[in-house]
């Protein structure tokens, strides 16, 4: 794959941070040397995950949206690779592969008005091509039996991650996907606010929930969409946390009881997240701890299957915090698993 760039034990030492009397979690991951095929060379490794990261914001940038999510993978790693290395962080079963990176047309759209159809279809084209690598990488995950956990880029990728994982499993999946908005926008080519509509349309997505849409930023077609789909169920943020009209535990019992039939993934959107610098940050949303409670309890459910975190977008003053979010939420995944 020419956009997967491999992380390398040079790169690791660089960033590892160590201290005596201490076992850093990057000092007990797993690394590929050389790569050859995915496939071939993560079938017989002795891991229980792959986590990757997707360097890029080409599909926010077709949405018309905030940029800047391509930089999540390398806050997360900085923060990943220096936590505790113990019992309960499990390194030993992780393996780190690297990042699928799209500097060059990120820099080749720089100058393009997407205010003018012509050149936003040059972008949302770039977009496509995005679907294919991330589709193939997650695709030759599951296959090969372990379990991505893929950090960064718009959500335009989780049609990648939805196609790749019904293809490795040769049937529709289902996902829950924690976000303000439901990216089941039209098909009007491929950008961050239609990757779930475009996965289902193509035959790839089944059973689809959205907890927590904001009520503020879903329009009226949209919310009609929703309704007259069968497969598709939500719950708005307000009527969880504002109005009091539903409890947040029981509704993730509604969504798991709504996706876990078969195969599902995990999408956590940033955006979703109060204060959290994403591509749409919200001063009034979810909070930390609750994010991590839902990739805990969703991540305990044997049918889970992946785990997707997007939109996050640092800032060199917010980085770390990002970082150290990005962090927590993979490790709860791992642990739920492990539980």
């Amino acid at each position: 794959m020419q956009h997967l760039i491999v992380f390398t034990e040079k790169e690791k030492q660089q960033l590892l941070k160590k201290r005596k009397g201490e076992t850093k979690f990057g000092e007990h991951i797993q690394l590929i040397p050389n790569l050859t095929k995915i496939y071939v060379d993560i079938v017989n490794l002795d891991v229980d995950y792959v986590v990757f990261g997707i360097n890029e914001d080409i599909g926010i940038t077709a949405n018309l949206g905030k940029t800047g999510a391509y930089k999540a993978w390398d806050a997360t790693l900085k923060v990943l690779l220096n936590i505790q290395s113990n019992a309960l962080t499990n390194a030993k079963r992780v393996l780190i592969l690297g990042h699928l990176d799209y500097t060059k047309q990120r820099n080749a759209i720089a100058d393009l008005d997407v205010s003018k159809k012509k050149q936003l279809s040059k972008v949302r084209n770039l977009v496509e091509d995005i679907d294919k690598d991330v589709t193939h990488l997650v695709s030759s995950i599951i296959k090969a039996g372990k379990t991505p956990i893929i950090i960064g880029g718009g959500h335009n990728n989780a049609y990648g991650n939805i196609k790749g994982c019904a293809l490795a499993n040769n049937e529709k999946i289902n996902v829950v996907n924690f976000d303000a908005h439901s990216d089941f926008r039209a098909e009007e080519g491929r950008h961050s606010g239609n990757g779930f509509s475009y996965a289902y349309a193509e035959g790839f997505l089944k059973n689809y929930f959205i907890f927590g849409l904001h009520e503020n930023y879903t329009s009226s077609n949209l919310l009609n969409t929703l309704k007259k789909v069968k497969s598709i169920n939500y719950n708005t943020y307000e009527a969880i946390e504002i109005r009091n009209e539903l409890e947040y535990t029981s509704e993730m019992k509604n969504a798991l009881n709504h996706v876990s039939d078969k195969k599902f993934g995990i999408e956590i959107d940033c955006d979703a997240i109060k204060n959290i610098q994403s591509s749409a940050m919200t001063p009034s949303g979810f909070s930390v701890k609750q994010a991590r409670q839902f990739v805990n309890y969703f991540g305990k459910d044997a049918n889970a299957t992946y785990l997707h975190i997007c939109e996050a977008a640092p800032t060199k003053k917010s980085e770390t915090k990002i970082g150290k979010l990005i962090t927590y939420l993979i490790t709860d995944f791992i642990r739920a698993q492990k539980s």
